[in-house]
């Protein structure tokens, strides 16, 4: 079912209250796509404060006839540039590379040196109209380009030859340079090219302002700063921690591996998306960090041996990058909170909030309530988690916010097929309840691992196999050790694992928690496609606009809280924005990543489709395996929809329930990290990993590529699309490198954006 304007209007609460949403709330799952097309036909795009650019696939909402489509978009040319609508402009802030800090300048100051790789997550913090401090995330190493022109924009050169010829001796189980001994050419230049790496990870802070003519720019005050993956182990710059994990970090024996720091932790890395708190601090979500060290532990919370994670690189990735470090994997995974303001804060993870692969935070503040924190997991088979404090808000602007994230309790989703759901405690007695591997698209659902001794985690796929395991382990309190402090904390640090375990629902990749200013949950799901490592989706929740299991264009789905109490336990649901092609119920747009409201309550959603899908050619709609032919899978045809986009849904007036396109990123890349200035005049956002498959754009060479395209009501035809090989983005001359920046979006007259 595609939902028209019309459910959209009565979706948001338009005008009828909460009788308006009453079809949705008796467990209707509205899945919307495309509008009616009558209805898009004649809709006016008068109420718009831009014209949508055209992108390489016709939209319901332009209503064009079928010959009109095919003829308009029989061809398409590819842009290596951020592209925006008539009359807007970006002025580029900052890119890697870029000095950060006063004390940049000073030598032997590890860390004060650049402006990192990779931004994601955008935060300003105004201290007067018009300027203030902004906070960039810095998330991985894209291999190709950041090696490619590393010496070139740095200004050094690396130990590739002798890092390189190391881990081709050590063959697929990569250098465990950890345990070489000092001296060894080997772990030298492995912990080179690990320290340079990590240095380009964490998060920047720099002050910004706007010009009389406009434009922003940086002003480097005192509070500029790095806090990178390295902090703290050469310069005594450690972040701290609060909450039960503490106990375990602190413990002066366990299981496994233990780095004798502590409660101190060297860094962060792995930075993706965020939120911004009310009281003026801004939090970092350490995502991926399985790719530099161990993730599983054992059932005291203590990590696995650096050798679980060695390190080695190639052109399609940097990893291990922990390992020569010996960085303890439990410290990793968490939620960052820094108050941009104070330039000593170098960060405090708060451990209550769970350790898992964390996409943004969505913060509610209500004065007299609990405080709520939302967060995703982003992984296929991921869950949709939130924090309740113990102690009550008192002034949602006041500092003192943060110490409420000291003390409550992390909750799980349960999301039920028929619109409801429930919270459930990650607590030493909830009870062992894990969902059957039937029910997942992937038919697969990772436990810890029931020899509670070796620790890690076991792939369950037999249902048989859950009943034995509820025999063997009645509540949480049986499968993790140590004291009731400890236990909590084991309990935190292995947080995905353990909301498997208690039946927390598997989801579609959960990428984005935002909450409205009345209350109301807006989550992006990403993919719903499985992996055979990570896990899947719920596929009695998680389907596609015509009931597909395994659906990969994504979804966004509203959360409301039951009596809008962010301290509830109880909650609907409603999924009400669908990816995918127009002829199939999509919106046009392919795996929603981040999103924003803006002042005036649109929507805006960027995407993250996979660097190496971006304008892949999609010649025909079938193709040979094996000998036979076959359909094209979704994910291959995510190259139709060109580069990664932002779009914005009004959420009022002539235009609600509709998506415009506003802009493209360069090759490569994905924009992320939208944020809205207060006077919703100005759009920061960034470009990351521009040139991340092409590497550098060599002589700005092209190629001519097909592709199958269909009109919104089926047809199709074909597209000839000329595509940038490679990138040259912020520079956009002839073979500069591909360098991920940060940008400030107006419009060339001064107005708001929307």
């Amino acid at each position: 079912m595609t939902l028209n304007r019309r459910h959209f209007l009565m979706f948001l609460g338009a005008g009828a209250g909460s009788i308006a949403l009453q079809p949705l709330m008796n467990g209707q799952r509205i899945l919307s796509g495309q509008a009616d097309r009558a209805t898009a036909q004649t809709l006016s795009l008068t109420n718009l404060s831009f014209q949508p650019i055209k992108g390489p696939m016709p939209l319901t909402i332009e209503g064009m006839d079928r010959a009109k489509q095919t003829t308009d978009y029989s061809n398409f040319t590819v842009a290596d540039d951020i592209v925006l609508p008539e009359g807007y402009v970006y002025d580029l802030i900052a890119a890697w590379g870029d000095p950060v800090g006063l004390r940049a300048t000073v030598p032997g100051r590890v860390g004060d040196s650049r402006f990192g790789y990779n931004n994601d997550y955008l935060s300003l913090i105004e201290t007067a109209p018009g300027e203030g401090f902004l906070t960039v995330n810095h998330e991985y190493i894209s291999a190709k380009p950041w090696l490619q022109t590393f010496q070139e924009v740095v200004g050094k050169a690396l130990p590739l030859s002798v890092a390189q010829a190391a881990v081709e001796a050590a063959g697929e189980d990569g250098v465990n340079a950890f345990e070489l001994p000092q001296g060894d050419a080997s772990k030298g230049a492995i912990e080179e090219i690990s320290r340079e790496a990590l240095i380009d990870l964490g998060l920047s802070v720099i002050s910004v302002r706007k010009g009389a003519d406009g434009k922003w720019m940086r002003t480097n005050s005192r509070v500029d700063r790095r806090i990178t993956g390295i902090s703290g182990l050469e310069d005594g710059r450690y972040l701290k921690a609060t909450g039960p994990a503490v106990a375990v970090f602190t413990k002066s024996s366990g299981q496994g591996y233990q780095d004798g720091l502590g409660d101190r932790i060297i860094g962060t890395f792995n930075n993706c998306s965020g939120g911004t708190t009310p009281w003026g601090t801004v939090f970092s979500a350490e995502e991926n960090f399985q790719d530099f060290v161990p993730e599983p532990v054992y059932a005291d919370g203590t990590s696995l041996p650096p050798s679980e994670r060695t390190f080695s690189i190639d052109d399609e990735a940097v990893s291990g990058l922990g390992n020569a470090f010996g960085l303890a994997g439990n410290k990793y995974g968490w939620m960052v909170e820094i108050d941009p303001a104070n330039p000593n804060d170098y960060g405090t993870k708060h451990t209550w909030l769970g350790r898992y692969r964390h996409e943004a935070v969505g913060v509610r503040a209500v004065a007299g309530k609990k405080l709520a924190f939302y967060s995703g997991c982003d992984r296929r088979g991921g869950h949709v988690y939130k924090f309740v404090s113990n102690g009550t808000v008192q002034n949602p602007q006041d500092k003192a916010n943060s110490q409420l994230l000291s003390d409550g309790m992390l909750y799980v989703a349960k999301f039920n097929p028929n619109g409801t759901g429930r919270w459930i405690p990650l607590q030493v007695n909830t009870p062992i309840d894990p969902e059957l591997p039937s029910i997942h698209a992937g038919g697969m659902i990772p436990l810890p691992n029931p020899d509670r001794a070796a620790g890690s985690v076991v792939k369950v796929s037999e249902d048989a196999a859950i009943a034995s395991y509820k025999q063997q382990f009645k509540t949480l309190g049986d499968l993790y050790q140590g004291n009731p402090t400890e236990k909590q904390g084991a309990i935190l640090i292995d947080a995905h694992f353990a909301a498997n375990a208690v039946g927390g629902t598997c989801t579609a990749r959960p990428e984005d928690t935002d909450v409205r200013p009345d209350g109301k949950l807006f989550i992006a799901f990403t993919s719903g496609s499985p992996s055979s490592s990570d896990g899947s989706p719920n596929k009695e929740v998680f389907k596609g606009p015509n009931g597909e299991t395994t659906y990969e264009y994504g979804w966004i789905m509203r959360l409301d809280e039951d009596g809008n109490d962010p301290a509830a336990i109880t909650f609907k649901w409603s999924t009400f924005a669908t990816g995918g092609e127009p002829h199939e119920g999509g919106l046009g747009f392919a795996n929603p990543d981040n999103l924003e409201f803006d002042a005036k309550g649109n929507l805006w959603i960027v995407t993250d489709m996979s660097s190496d899908r971006l304008n892949r050619e999609i010649p025909a709609r079938t193709e040979m395996v094996d000998g036979v032919s076959k359909p094209v899978s979704q994910s291959n045809l995510r190259g139709l929809f060109g580069n990664n986009s932002i779009w914005m849904m009004p959420t009022s007036g002539a235009n609600a329930g509709q998506a415009y396109l506003f802009g493209f990123g360069p090759m490569d890349s994905e924009l992320t990290g939208p944020f809205f200035t207060q006077d919703n005049k100005t759009l920061f956002i960034a470009a990351q990993h521009p040139g991340e498959v092409g590497g550098r754009r060599e002589n700005m060479a092209s190629e001519t590529r097909r592709y199958a395209m269909k009109t919104t009501d089926g047809q199709e035809f074909t597209q000839v699309r000329e595509v940038p090989l490679g990138s040259n983005w912020p520079g956009k001359q002839p073979n500069n490198p591909p360098k991920p920046a940060v940008v400030a979006i107006r419009r060339t007259d001064g107005a708001t954006l929307s």
